[in-house]
């Protein structure tokens, strides 16, 4: 019979199970700080309403011509008033025409610059005489034609002032004086015809529009 003395008792390995513990405190502590955590990201990415807005790059006068290269991007917060400012895509590739001064870094608003094409063309609104065909819409394009008085009640022969301009709109009777019969359009015209158009129009003269191609359908 072995017995084990108290020295080799107090070698021998001990097998005390440890109890498992958990204080429901605890959980309740990482919960709230978990759903705080994610409370303030939420309001952090509300308040981040930043748009990529253009500014100019240097002092914009009227009548510059600009590209990307004279504007940089900068995130601003608008609070929904971005549609009055250059916003990426609305740049074209051939660029825009400033019309009103833009200082160094100041944002740069949609009213102070327009298409190159207002180089080239300006739109006038004219009374014709007669009903416009029914192929004259906004987008068509069509010849001015006018005829100068000669006394009398007659005119001479008519003349086209203005080749494939461009119908901007129709203006609605109610907003436009026009006599009985008659019609008024808006339309871009060359601005070196300008002055032609301008000259009819004082005169008095009979203008009329013809439509410069015909519909496809």
């Amino acid at each position: 019979m072995v017995t084990m003395t108290s020295a080799a008792r107090d070698r021998a390995p001990t097998t005390a199970r440890r109890r498992f513990w958990f204080d429901p405190r605890f959980a309740i502590g990482v919960f709230l700080v978990a759903a705080s955590v994610v409370g303030v990201v939420a309001i952090v990415g509300a308040a981040d309403s930043s748009i990529a807005v253009y500014a100019a790059r240097g002092s914009l006068t009227p009548g510059d011509r600009i590209g990307s290269d004279d504007l940089r991007l900068v995130d601003v917060r608008l609070d929904g008033a971005h549609e009055h400012y250059l916003v990426p895509g609305d740049l074209p590739d051939d660029g825009l025409v400033v019309t009103r001064p833009v200082g160094d870094g100041e944002l740069v608003a949609s009213s102070a610059v327009g298409s190159t094409l207002g180089e080239q063309q300006t739109a006038i609104v004219l009374a014709v005489n007669g009903e416009l065909a029914a192929s004259v819409t906004a987008g068509s394009g069509v010849d001015v034609w006018s005829a100068r008085q000669a006394g009398s009640g007659l005119f001479e022969a008519p003349a086209v002032i203005v080749s494939a301009a461009t119908v901007v709109r129709l203006v609605d009777r109610e907003g436009f004086v026009v006599d009985d019969g008659s019609a008024a359009l808006e339309v871009l015209v060359p601005r070196a015809q300008v002055a032609r158009v301008l000259e009819a129009v004082a005169n008095d003269d009979a203008i009329s529009v013809v439509p410069s191609s015909l519909p496809a359908k």
